[in-house]
């Protein structure tokens, strides 16, 4: 699939570039000349005068950012494989593989279930992260970068509008990475096309979206041997050299998605009072493959002597495992929204959600069924109130089901701007979620990995405060959380991994507080982040670090008259010592333990980015330290962290 679409993707490339030609007469473009350009501005179109304001991204909610080519440390911090800040998560040992969360409360939580296998979903885009634009002239984005071991990160981006109202934009992702690793291949592509477009009259707008998306990793379960890795044995500086426990697992997950959000208003002028109509529409279908073809793994002991297990415990079949779990669902979402401008606007909608969550064959084990499938449909009703007017921000949310099904979520937030530099906001949601299908129901050649439950809903409280200063920036989190799901260990062999669901009866109360501000003084800088995390609980279910940061020291000026920008500077990643969650290839998730700590060593990064026009140039020596640290560094237990590696690449934009 993914030549396939790499060989689509060049081909409309040819053509936009062809369209750019064309579009650089057309009046809309030539209504540029005359555009008044702030000199501040950090994206200015050489040939047209175009303003930063006029080359637009924005959510599915409607929030707009401008594309921004500035060098910044935040830029420094963005600059990787997901394209997203990465604090609170630690990557595993090659590029394109999962990554263990060291922060609680990233995601944001939805009643609705999911798919699940969430540690193989982080490059996984979902519909709310996809970006919409409209642009002046048309535009280019390239992204590269080089990765641990035979291969390289890219990503390709061009979007055009071929009028004031509609706009259009590709994109491509891929990677390829072999890793040090026995059996740590990455091989991964997300393909975008986006669709923006309103009508004249500004009475109707569309969003819409096609993505095609696959993953696909090379498992080897973790080294045997974790003294091995931790002698410091010259011997085993080739990782290659160290005995994994699977040497031809892979996983991949894969799947397509057809989106579209519109709205239209009913009164053909906009007045005081309008009333609107509104539809969104998601279609998509995955899946998720386990393939194993040895099943036996070979221990050499240190006698010389070898050992044969199977690491996911008995296997109904010898050789060739196969696991396949396939997943469509198809969302509606219908409402009306009366606007007051004086008072904001009122919405009330439905939601319609139809799944299917599926195997190819039903299971008899010991007299028990598992069966072949989940499927089932969930209606919804709810009401939302938005207020937007002068300092004031707010989005209140309430939606309950109205079928079987007991799920609602009450979602509150309020923002206030005291003016451009402060900011506080408040954030409150109650949710009672229901079971991602992982938890309720798993097949697998595998005998002990199949499984058929009916576990209650999740009922999560979250309440969060934030403040954006000029002095420091805060957050403070509070949850309460009920019958939490997850997956532990049964057993206590450390060859054998037997991991089930299981769902804590008890409360789990988490606290955190963050902090962060950028320190400058001429040309020098001083980034600090830190969180501290707090847990209470009867049992250990829900693991974190106490403490987390991140503190770089960089350095920034113009060279060769003042042609280049550059920064240069050192990043301190560290995390206190905690029972961190292990990885599981075979379900994609990652499971409670308790036999291991991880953590407490530092993570050093010296880099050198440097700008020329609307290019930015990076260069990394990632985790300088581990060659004198010691090899302590774990991003899960029996999962090295990344050895010393030197990588560089660029982001370069075009401005026709």
């Amino acid at each position: 699939m993914t030549k396939s679409i790499t060989s689509l993707l060049l081909l409309l490339l040819s053509i936009i570039s062809i369209a750019q030609t064309k579009n650089g007469s057309s009046k809309y473009n030539n209504k540029l000349a005359s555009a008044q350009v702030n000199p501040n501005d950090t994206v200015t179109n050489p040939k047209h005068k175009a303003p930063i304001d006029w080359y637009k991204v924005i959510t599915i909610d409607n929030d707009t950012t401008y594309i921004d080519t500035t060098l910044t440390i935040k830029k420094e911090y963005v600059y990787n494989y997901l394209r997203k800040d990465t604090f609170g998560l630690i990557p595993f040992a090659n590029e394109g593989q999962t990554y263990n969360t060291l922060q609680y409360g990233l995601n944001e939580i939805s009643p609705l279930p999911d798919f699940g296998f969430e540690a193989k979903q982080f490059n996984f885009l979902q519909a709310s992260q996809i970006k919409y634009y409209s642009v002046a002239t048309p535009l280019t984005e390239l992204y590269f970068k080089t990765v641990m071991k035979q291969g390289q990160s890219l990503d390709s981006f061009i979007t055009l509008n071929t009028s004031e109202q509609f706009n259009f934009s590709i994109a491509y992702k891929g990677l390829r990475s072999v890793g040090r690793y026995v059996n740590q291949l990455s091989s991964t592509g997300n393909f975008r096309f986006t669709a923006n477009y309103n009508s004249k009259n500004k009475r109707y707008f569309v969003k819409a979206h096609f993505t095609s998306q696959d993953i696909l990793n090379g498992e080897n379960g973790g080294i045997i041997n974790n003294a091995d890795f931790e002698s410091n044995a010259a011997t085993f500086n080739d990782r290659a050299r160290l005995q994994v426990y699977l040497t031809d697992a892979t996983t991949s997950i894969e799947g397509n998605r057809y989106f579209f959000d519109h709205i239209f208003r009913i009164n053909k002028e906009n007045r005081s009072n309008n009333l609107y109509l509104t539809h969104q529409f998601n279609f998509e279908n995955k899946f998720f493959e386990y393939m194993q073809p040895t099943v036996l793994t070979s221990i050499i002991n240190s006698d010389g002597t070898t050992n044969y297990v199977s690491h996911f415990g008995d296997a109904y079949v010898s050789s060739n495992i196969d696991n396949k779990t396939r997943y469509n669902k198809l969302y509606n979402k219908v409402g009306a929204i009366y606007e007051i401008k004086t008072l904001g606007q009122f919405q009330f909608f439905l939601e319609d959600l139809k799944y299917n969550y599926y195997y190819n064959s039903v299971l008899v084990i010991n007299n028990a069924v598992i069966p072949s499938s989940l499927n089932d449909r969930i209606d919804n009703v709810g009401g939302q109130y938005k207020y937007q007017k002068n300092k004031w921000k707010g989005n209140f949310q309430y939606t309950n089901s109205i079928s079987k099904q007991a799920l609602s979520n009450l979602d509150l937030h309020l923002e206030y701007d005291f003016n451009p530099d402060n900011q506080i906001s408040f954030h409150y949601q109650k949710v009672n979620k229901l079971p991602n299908h992982i938890y309720n129901l798993y097949q697998s050649s595998y005998i002990e990995y199949n499984w058929n439950s009916n576990f209650k809903n999740e009922k999560i409280n979250n309440f969060n405060v934030s403040a954006t200063t000029k002095w420091v920036d805060l957050a403070f989190q509070l949850s309460v959380l009920n019958d939490k799901l997850f997956f532990s260990k049964d057993n206590l062999d450390a060859n054998i991994l037997i991991v089930s669901p299981k769902q804590y009866d008890k409360t789990i109360n988490y606290l955190s507080f963050k902090m962060s501000k950028d320190f400058q003084y001429r040309k020098w800088g001083l980034d600090n982040t830190f969180l501290y995390q707090k847990v209470d609980q009867s049992n250990s279910i829900l693991n974190v670090p106490t403490l987390v940061a991140r503190n770089t020291l960089y350095f920034s000026d113009f060279v060769f008259k003042r042609a280049m920008y550059i920064q240069t500077g050192v990043t301190l990643n560290y995390f206190s010592k905690y029972f961190a969650n292990d990885y599981n290839p075979l379900i994609g998730e990652f499971y409670v333990q308790e036999q291991k700590k991880i953590g407490d060593f530092p993570l050093l990064d010296f880099f050198i980015n440097a700008k020329v026009k609307q290019t930015r140039i990076y260069l990394k020596a990632e985790h300088f330290n581990s060659a004198f640290s010691g090899n302590n560094y774990y991003a899960a237990p029996g999962y090295p962290y990344r050895d010393f590696v030197v990588r560089f690449g660029l982001v370069w934009n075009f401005f026709q």
